[in-house]
């Protein structure tokens, strides 16, 4: 099985002041993904994008929302008691509350500008996990007022990127344009397209639990299910 999640620090209620009623049903879809991925596997893989470049996590690892005003400590292994790394990046940091002690989990980093190819071969040396986890934003470029400011590609990028993560289209994911990505902040281009090398090949069913802009930035929740 395979979730698909955003990465917006304010998808933890500790972190969410002032944009709680903003942000509710986003965090419920992502709970609701998560769940469900935890039912059919305590065993996660997660991958996410980040400027340290390509490096894999281990289960053991702990980190902080301390970065972002909060010191709450999450870990990719509830029974984890390292040492806690201040500098754990954003993905894993979501993917260890989105678990909320039920999974056991092993990052997979990806720089952010991870051409497609090497992209596709990442996700083609997942084809035995058995639950995947893909964490990443959309444009963040969807409001004068967003971080990137607006720009009026944002739309058809994210409308695109929901059809593809509803319909369970890989090869849809993986003709994302990095170059446009990249202009738009995108966070999650690389990691969907790890996705689409992932899941190539085989039959699967999307379901797309959430899909929108709320804060100018695109957020995606989706599960995808292998057919049989």
């Amino acid at each position: 099985m395979v979730a698909v999640l955003p990465q917006p620090p304010l998808l933890v209620p500790e972190l969410a002041t002032g944009a709680a009623a903003e942000t509710a049903a986003l965090r419920t879809a992502c709970r609701s993904a998560a769940a469900r991925l935890a039912a059919a596997t305590p065993d996660w893989v997660a991958v996410g994008a980040d400027e340290g470049g390509r490096r894999t996590v281990g289960p053991d690892t702990r980190g902080t929302f301390a970065g972002f005003g909060v010191d709450l400590v999450v870990g990719l292994d509830p029974a984890s008691t390292a040492p806690i790394d201040p500098d754990l990046p954003l993905p894993l940091l979501i993917a260890a509350w989105a678990a909320d002690g039920a999974a056991r989990i092993r990052g997979e980093l990806v720089p952010p500008d991870l051409p497609p190819a090497e992209c596709a071969a990442l996700g083609g040396s997942l084809l035995g996990a058995t639950g995947l986890l893909v964490v990443g934003d959309g444009a963040a470029t969807h409001t004068a007022k967003a971080p990137g400011h607006l720009d009026e590609r944002a739309g058809p990028f994210d409308e695109a990127v929901a059809r593809a993560l509803a319909a369970a289209d890989p090869a849809g994911l993986a003709a994302l344009d990095p170059g446009l990505a990249a202009e738009l902040w995108v966070a999650g281009r690389a990691p969907w397209q790890v996705l689409a090398g992932a899941t190539a090949g085989a039959s699967w069913t999307g379901e797309l639990l959430y899909s929108a802009a709320p804060l100018g930035v695109g957020y995606h929740v989706a599960v995808w299910t292998r057919l049989a």
